[in-house]
């Protein structure tokens, strides 16, 4: 019984680190980086929209996702509310997302919100996301963030 608690917690703490590790680097303008933990998975932006793979990731936030002179977006990503589910070797999770943004010319602030929907599955005993599902829930201003309009 303990082993099985023990691998339950080992997992949900692998599984935390991603949902964390995903922040950190696109915080970081590594979108390389953020292509690669979607290496066995895809991004969901609607029903309507995956983007599939490390390479098509990477393309998506590179192509709208705005960097500055240092490589970074310039923003802090704050995951919180985290709830994981793991049934055998596959997991769900859902958390809230909060993201900031300031500048000398652009005071600190909430710039967008809202919630992931992720799914994992344990290949090779390390744990990969396979899927994201983002919905925005209140948009701030986005303007010096994103290279796109939503």
């Amino acid at each position: 019984m303990q082993n099985l608690e023990s691998d339950q917690m080992n997992s949900s703490h692998q599984i935390e680190y991603l949902l964390l590790e995903y922040a950190r680097r696109i915080d970081n303008g590594d979108f390389v980086g953020i292509g690669e933990l979607f290496s066995r998975g895809k991004i969901i932006v609607d029903d309507s929209t995956h983007i599939e793979g490390p390479d098509d990731v990477s393309s998506m936030y590179t192509n709208t996702t705005r960097r500055y002179e240092d490589g970074t977006p310039r923003t802090h990503h704050v995951t919180t509310n985290i709830e994981i589910h793991i049934v055998g070797s596959s997991a769900e999770s859902s958390s809230y997302f909060t993201v900031f943004q300031g500048m000398k010319d652009f005071p600190l602030q909430a710039i967008i919100t809202g919630q992931y929907f992720d799914s994992f599955h344990l290949f090779d005993d390390r744990w990969w996301f396979t899927s994201r599902k983002i919905e925005i829930r209140q948009i701030g201003d986005v303007s010096r963030h994103l290279l796109i309009e939503i």
